[in-house]
């Protein structure tokens, strides 16, 4: 990225990161990697069913790629920064493709399916939060960086719309084992898209001591800053809270009478909402306009849920649950926010972290939301949610708003 580059940009606007040839690869890479990903968790799920003949087992196959990410995410969160950030996310492709390979041959048992499941969703958050510290060197930590995390979120949250239902429909063709194959290839490609299609780097950090203890440490340092601890709930409370809808959809879509047309169009409300809120942030205002909503919308995005309390028909269901995603463009403000407190010799560790954590707090939301729902019905739940979830959250912007005299302080934590 050159300084003509940045200066012949407009002020606003997603097609200023494309004109980044580096962004570019990145983005089909990680257009690659979810399509892998998705296809995998489709077929992977319908062949533990075929085998056993058990949705719990089927169940427990799709939850395996969520569950291990805390694992990941602190044991081996070192990884981002000891090694050059290329090398982490090429071999974290091919160690994905390796483990997919397995996974379709004809005599792969239930056992070997689920570990290798499980080492799927170790290398994620390594691969993750180490792309995401990489898009900070690519774009630099200033709006280009928040505009491309962005954009890689909205396409993950499109995968939620159009994935899962495109992956269907490639079952009907094509056997589950042979679906795996073309997971294989997606990671492949991605290896190679990131090989080439970006710069070598040096690595942040030398090596020092084991792996592990380097990224315990490396967690230590990151929560002993408090500016940065505070911002890392603010990305992790909010969607604990927002899931409940999701995670107890089925449930509400059979109280309303809304069959499998109004469960899907429940499950597809909040990222739509998300979408549309994200987009209209990044195109449409400026950096400073982003970090100066932030905090309110934090404040409000849940309180939509509150609704539930009436026991809303599917309509009105539906409308607050666009409502609440929109909300969720509170995030551009807060990656700005983050990239610019966390000192850059802990960016790779820090960035893992909060994708472990980001996916764990969800698995909890979600799990936490199913008995309290026993108790409490789904109605009284989600409501229940929107109104822990917006204390919660004022609670955080209040203390945000308290270190944001540290923002881009506190670098000295890297000497702990």
């Amino acid at each position: 990225m050159t300084d003509d580059t940045l200066t012949a940009a407009p002020p606003t606007g997603y097609g200023r990161v494309f004109a980044v040839r580096e962004f570019r690869a990145v983005f089909v890479a990680h257009l690659l990697s979810l399509l892998g990903v998705v296809v995998s968790e489709i077929a992977l799920s319908v062949l533990v069913y075929e085998l056993t003949g058990s949705p719990l087992m089927s169940a427990l196959a799709f939850a395996l790629g969520f569950l291990p990410y805390v694992v990941g995410g602190t044991l081996l969160a070192g990884i981002a920064d000891r090694f050059p950030a290329r090398r982490v996310l090429v071999v974290c492709d091919l160690v994905c493709a390796a483990c997919v390979l397995p996974m379709a041959a004809p005599g792969a048992g239930i056992a070997l399916l689920l570990a290798l499941r499980c080492c799927l969703a170790v290398v994620a958050p390594v691969f993750q939060g180490t792309r995401m510290a990489t898009l900070a060197d690519i774009l630099g930590d200033g709006d280009l960086f928040v505009l491309g995390r962005s954009l890689l979120r909205i396409v993950s949250q499109s995968a939620l719309l159009v994935g899962y239902g495109v992956g269907g429909l490639l079952l009907t063709v094509v056997a589950p084992r042979h679906a795996l194959l073309i997971t294989v290839a997606t990671f492949c490609a991605s290896a190679v898209l990131l090989r080439f299609g970006t710069r070598r780097r040096p690595a942040r950090a030398g090596a020092g001591t084991a792996l592990v203890t380097e990224s315990l440490k490396g967690a230590r340092q990151v929560f002993a800053n408090r500016r940065v601890r505070v911002l890392l709930f603010l990305f992790w409370v909010p969607p604990m809270f927002s899931v409940v809808p999701e995670a107890l959809a089925a449930p509400y879509a059979d109280d309303l009478g809304a069959g499998s047309v109004g469960l899907g169009l429940l499950m597809c409300a909040l990222p739509v909402g998300t979408i549309a809120g994200e987009l209209w942030a990044g195109a449409r205002l400026g950096p400073a306009a982003r970090e100066r909503i932030a905090l309110p919308l934090v404040c409000v995005t849940l309180v939509p849920y509150v609704a539930y309390v009436l026991h809303p028909g599917l309509s009105v269901s539906l409308l607050v649950l666009v409502l609440s995603g929109a909300g969720s463009a509170y995030t551009l403000g807060l990656d700005q926010w983050f990239v610019r407190a966390v000192p850059e010799k802990l960016r790779g560790r820090a960035m893992t972290l909060l994708t472990a954590g980001l996916m764990t707090i969800q698995g909890v939301g979600m799990a936490l939301a199913g008995v309290v729902a026993e108790f409490a019905g789904v109605a009284g739940t989600v409501a229940g949610a929107g109104v822990l979830g917006t204390a919660c959250c004022v609670l955080l912007a209040v203390a945000a708003r308290r270190t944001e005299c540290q923002d881009g302080a506190d670098q000295h934590v890297t000497g702990r």
